[in-house]
């Protein structure tokens, strides 16, 4: 899945295409959460998901190459959100703190509800297993984008080395905390469960910022 690129003017109003292609794409989601609700991973088609969101199988093909994109890009709003904020960082400020500060901005937990609802079902069905790779892999192109971004200029293979091993375990960091959290928590996407996932991200990026230092609480209940 290839990465989404800023607009050259980010306080234009958007035009009427624009706003039209969003509310299609939108409409594309809403019907295949539905239908992946209402008939469980695998049971319905492209054809299922045009029919229900009103359009032809030709506009489907406009948006999405497969059911599994269109499933993905249920979290694409959280992802993207959270890549704006990172965007928003100052320039000089390291990667990793930014990232943490960036979810940190995203104070609704309610905001990391699709990606929770995805993970859950991919947990349950391994129907889903592509869905949530399409999702991850969108997110890792846009953190890898950020991070070519700021180096700016040419890229060396040091600065290469750099970007791809950042970018890929930022991604780590976000799939350890969904997993802590569904072992936690389950299917559980109640408020206080969402809190929850929101401060477990918050915290893996935090722990590759630190380098994996062992926590002074593990330290203590090792010597206990």
């Amino acid at each position: 899945m290839t990465s989404s690129t800023p607009p050259a003017d980010p306080g234009a109003p958007p035009s009427r295409r624009e706003l039209n292609k969003a509310a299609t794409r939108q409409a594309i989601t809403d019907a295949a959460l539905g239908l992946l609700r209402a008939k469980g991973p695998g049971n319905f088609t492209v054809e299922d998901i045009a029919d229900a969101a009103g359009i032809s199988r030709r506009t489907f093909f406009n948006y999405f190459s497969s059911t599994d994109a269109a499933l993905a890009s249920i979290v694409h709003g959280f992802l993207d959100t959270a890549i704006q904020q990172l965007r928003l960082r100052p320039a000089d400020e390291p990667l990793l703190v930014s990232a943490q500060a960036a979810l940190t901005a995203l104070a609704d937990p309610e905001a990391v509800a699709p990606l929770a609802e995805l993970f859950t079902l991919t947990q349950q069905s391994p129907l889903m297993q592509h869905s949530e790779l399409e999702a991850w892999d969108h997110c890792r192109a846009q953190v890898f984008d950020v991070a070519r971004e700021r180096l700016g200029g040419s890229h060396g293979q040091q600065e290469d080395l750099y970007v791809h091993a950042l970018s890929g375990s930022i991604i780590a960091c976000g799939k350890a905390a969904m997993e802590v959290w569904f072992n936690r928590r389950g299917p559980d996407l109640t408020p206080a469960s969402l809190s929850e996932l929101r401060q477990l991200l918050i915290d893996s990026m935090a722990l590759l910022g630190t380098g994996f230092t062992t926590p002074a609480s593990l330290s203590t209940s090792r010597s206990s």
